[in-house]
């Protein structure tokens, strides 16, 4: 039989992930999941990404791309290994419950029901695997939102998002990301981990969900609570804090900065260094909740001392003095300057014309290690070897792909 095929840790001597040994099963297509099981293969799991022939919606979501390859799919698909499957074919059924009877985890965002009409659903295979932990992600849950089509942008507008994006007088705006597929992967992230550690002790999975509305509404945070705890609906108002003044886009003699002077002794500090330090100790500004209420007198004043400094001074005297400011800058800006930093943030994987700069895994760990193994892998990369692994009767353990990851 073929072998599961082999990898280059990147591990220093003596470090390990910490989810070395760990098997993933992703049944899930395009942004929450994925982005899930890419953190957990950062973190030294072994994850086999299951895909129908036609693959991963997002390998077709281009422009833009890499040599042919939509960059959205590479950014969320590193470390992992593909296997096709016709789930409506009986012998590649049969090798996915083989998959779920090997795995630690789980993932899979079928509209609800669907997997379980395969025979998937975690009450179909817990029989055979009772300590796997199985995440299902859903656009709006399994009860009367389960017929609704889970995308992030239909989640943006009916949760609120959009009615908080953009000018007072303007259109209701999406955020520039799926920031609600993203913050759903990070829940059902924190779920598994839970639930991995709650195994340790009880010897079995259980079934954790996650959807994009219930993290909306969570993520939402101060603006939800507004209306929950305040009875107030929050409104529109551009770059502008409802709560905190100034904690916006303030203009500068030559382009926009941001400025959050959360507290008084950062807006003092901002009144001390841009010239008018009399505005710190007027009774209508001294402490935010009057800067607040006050916010139509008080930002004339600011803009006007704000005209007599270039963006680049501002940013260097501000935060030398404590106060957060910051350049609105593009994407490529960002980019440069986490380099400059140092906070290292592009990793390269794969080689020859696989090789391919990504961003790095945010989480860094003092006594074990996130590593770059494999570069996203092209549809079905590896189906022989995985098939080989997951028919074998043998009790031959050679070719296990966590031996691989951890060799």
């Amino acid at each position: 039989m073929s072998a599961a095929p082999d990898s280059t840790t990147n591990h220093p001597p003596g470090r390990r992930g910490p989810l070395d040994g760990i098997l993933v099963a992703d049944l899930s297509r395009v942004l929450a999941g994925p982005y899930c099981s890419m953190l957990l293969a950062d973190m030294g799991a072994t994850v086999i990404k299951v895909e129908s022939p036609a693959g991963d919606d997002t390998r077709t979501w281009a422009p833009p791309e890499k040599d042919g390859i939509s960059t959205y799919y590479l950014s969320i698909n590193r470390n992992k290994r593909s296997i096709v499957l016709d789930l409506k074919n009986p012998d590649d059924l049969s090798v996915a419950k083989s998959l779920l009877r090997r795995a630690d985890i789980a993932l899979e965002n079928f509209k609800p029901g669907g997997i379980d009409r395969l025979g998937l659903g975690y009450d179909d295979v817990k029989g055979d695997n009772p300590g796997l932990i199985y995440l299902s992600i859903s656009g709006f849950g399994t009860a009367e939102g389960a017929s609704l089509p889970g995308y992030d942008l239909v989640a943006q507008a009916v949760s609120g998002l959009m009615s908080l994006t953009g000018e007072p007088d303007g259109p209701a705006l999406r955020a520039g990301i799926s920031v609600f597929d993203v913050m759903t992967g990070l829940h059902g992230l924190i779920g598994v981990l839970a639930a991995l550690n709650q195994r340790r002790e009880t010897g079995l999975g259980q079934h954790i969900e996650v959807n994009l509305l219930s993290s909306a509404m969570s993520g939402l945070v101060n603006q939800t609570a507004a209306f929950t705890a305040g009875g107030v609906v929050p409104r529109r108002m551009g770059n502008a804090h409802p709560s905190v003044y100034p904690y916006q886009t303030m203009p500068t003699k030559d382009r926009d900065v941001i400025i959050t002077a959360a507290n008084d002794r950062q807006f003092a500090s901002l009144c001390e260094v841009i010239g008018i330090p009399d505005a710190a100790t007027d009774e209508r500004f001294a402490r935010n909740a009057d800067r607040t209420a006050n916010r139509d007198q008080l930002h004339p004043m600011l803009v006007e001392a704000l005209s007599q400094w270039s963006a680049d001074d501002l940013f260097i005297a501000l935060n030398a003095a404590g106060v957060p400011c910051g350049p609105i800058n593009s994407i490529g800006e960002g980019v440069e300057l986490a380099e400059r930093l140092g906070l290292a943030p592009r990793v390269t994987l794969g080689e020859g014309d696989r090789e391919v700069d990504l961003v790095r895994n945010p989480i860094s760990f003092s006594g074990s290690e996130v590593a770059y193994r494999l570069p996203p892998p092209e549809l079905g990369e590896h189906s022989d070897e995985i098939r080989a692994w997951l028919l074998d009767e043998s009790g031959d353990s050679s070719s296990d792909p966590r031996r691989k990851e951890t060799a």
